[in-house]
Parts: C-alpha cells; structure tokens; sequence
C-alpha cells in the first residue's frame, strides 16, 4: 500500500499549475484518496527561462520538458505533467505518455487590440506569435501581415498586446479557459480552416515504463478518445519528424469507433501547403497518423522540407 505522497512534477507557469492541480482532483476522486498523498513538484524550465528567441533557435520542444524528464529518470518524481504539444516525438529511453486526461478545447483564439478578427486586421499590422503554424497560418491568410515573436507565460503576451507591441495575438482557447480568461479572445478560429498544433489542448501524464505501480494509478483518469487522438497526431507528427522548426498542423475526432483526422504541413511563408484527410479504425490510429504523414511527406517532396531551413 502506498504510504509516501505521490510526487507530481510540473512547470512552475500559472497554466501548468492549474493543469498538475486538476490531475491531482481527477485522481483523488478516482481512486478516493486524499490530497496529502500528492505533492505538486514546480520545476523552471529551460523554455520557461529563456524567452527572449524563438524554440527553434534553441532546442525545441524538449526545453519544456527536460528538467521534469531528468528527475522522472532518477526517480525524484512519480509522474509529469504536460501540455500534449510540447511534447518531443521522441521521449528519452525509460519514459512514455501513459495517460491523458478530457480534452479541452483543440482552436486557437484570436486576441485583437485593433480589430475583432484576424480577416479584419488593417493593412500590413503586426501580429505576436511564437509558433510558427500559427505564424504560417496567419500568413496564408493574410500575406501582408507583419509577423513578431512573441514568447512567455499567457499574462506576459497580453501585457505586451496592451502595450502596442502587436496589434493582435493568437493563444490556445484551452489554456485560455483552464485560466479562466475565455472572455479575452475577440474571436474563436476554426479549426477547419486554421487547424491546431497536434496534441493541443490535451493534457499528457508522463511516466516510467515499467511503473506498474504508477500506471495503475493513472489509468483510472485516462480518456481513451483523447489517447486515440492525440496518438494519432503525434504519429503524424513523427512521420514528418516535426518539430518546433516545422509548421505542421493536425488534429483527430472519434466518431464511435471511427476516427477522422486532418493533418496539414505549410512552408513557414504560409505560400506553399499540403493537407490530407484520412479515416480509419480508432484501435489503429497511431497507423493511420503515420501513414498520413508518410503520405504528405510524399507529396510534398524532399524540396519542400528543405525550405524550412
């Protein structure tokens, strides 16, 4: 019988606290234990301290993770939790994604400071985004559009937006509700037509392999359609090698047993894309990502992938 509180590690931000803290209530009512047998572990990042460059310019998506990886390995930690899109493809030797818990919302949402909507920006204004789907997206749709780096927690992005720094800026709608901030966005883009980053608004509970103690912990709070979706995803994802150098959308739905998925790679100008959408059993979707991303590697050919540089 565990004895010793089980240690949740997280980011020290205000979202990722509020994401350990629901882990944490979605557990204490699965398994009716009390909350002294958790104890939330806030680590810094290296992404969460260095703001000031793009994640391409120095490492990607695992500056997110590695300190809270490290500590999993050694056995500081029990369990991690994450957003699902900044997850690496390729996790350290040891560790997989072992639960998700209920999917928030998977779109983007537009903040505008001098227009509602992204259509409706002025000529040549300046949007805020550190993403680059999104910054592709925006340019897709809009070509004369000035796009400039803007990194750091939620709060920080909107204190520079009503600073004047941008005109607009876009933010996940998920993170934006676990906030309580779903009033702040001035318009909600549809993910038809701007499709979110793979694993958005997904939360990913980390562990050891092997672990059975731990995963049977956390198999009481995963949520098997948000699983098979983001699987699917992020086998997209692998497909295509992506990574925060490359602009690749996608997102997956269950249908009964059915899952429908969209996926989208663009070059970083937003001038050139590829989109593909697939259907297939929900017990092999990380098959039916893969393939679709081996499909619009295809496609797109090796001269497009080289153009991101």
């Amino acid at each position: 019988m565990q004895t010793k509180p089980f240690r949740i590690g997280t980011r020290g931000s205000p979202l990722a606290l509020v994401q350990a803290f629901e882990t944490r209530d979605r557990l204490m009512a699965a398994h009716g234990l009390p909350q002294d047998m958790f104890q939330i572990v806030p680590l810094s990042t290296k992404g969460d301290r260095m703001t000031d460059r793009p994640l391409s310019e120095i490492g990607g998506k695992g500056l997110f993770t590695e300190e809270l990886e490290t500590q999993l390995l050694s056995g500081d930690l029990d369990f991690a939790v994450h957003c699902a899109k900044d997850m690496s493809t390729r996790l350290p030797d040891g560790l997989h994604l072992s639960a998700y818990l209920p999917r928030e919302d998977v779109r983007d949402a537009f903040i505008g400071r001098t227009a509602a909507r992204l259509i409706e920006l002025p000529h040549a204004a300046t949007v805020g985004s550190a993403s680059l789907r999104r910054q592709a997206l925006i340019r897709r749709l809009r070509p004369d559009i000035n796009v400039i780096i803007f990194r750091g927690l939620v709060d920080t992005r909107l204190r520079k937006l009503e600073e004047g720094q941008a005109d607009a800026t876009l933010l996940a709608l998920a993170g934006l509700k676990r906030l309580e901030k779903e009033t702040v966005p001035t318009e909600i883009l549809d993910a038809a037509t701007f499709p979110p980053a793979p694993g958005q608004g997904a939360i990913a509970l980390e562990s050891r392999i092997g672990d059975t103690r731990v995963e049977n912990l956390l198999a009481a709070v995963d949520h098997r359609e948000t699983t098979d979706a983001v699987n699917c995803e992020r086998a997209f994802l692998a497909a295509l090698d992506g990574s925060c150098r490359t602009p690749i959308a996608g997102y997956a739905t269950c249908d009964g047993d059915i899952l429908n998925f969209h996926g989208m790679i663009l070059t970083p100008d937003g001038r050139t894309e590829h989109s593909i959408e697939v259907s297939g059993k929900r017990t092999e979707a990380e098959a039916l990502g893969l393939k679709a991303g081996e499909k619009v590697r295809t496609a797109a050919g090796t001269g497009f992938f080289e153009s991101w540089g």
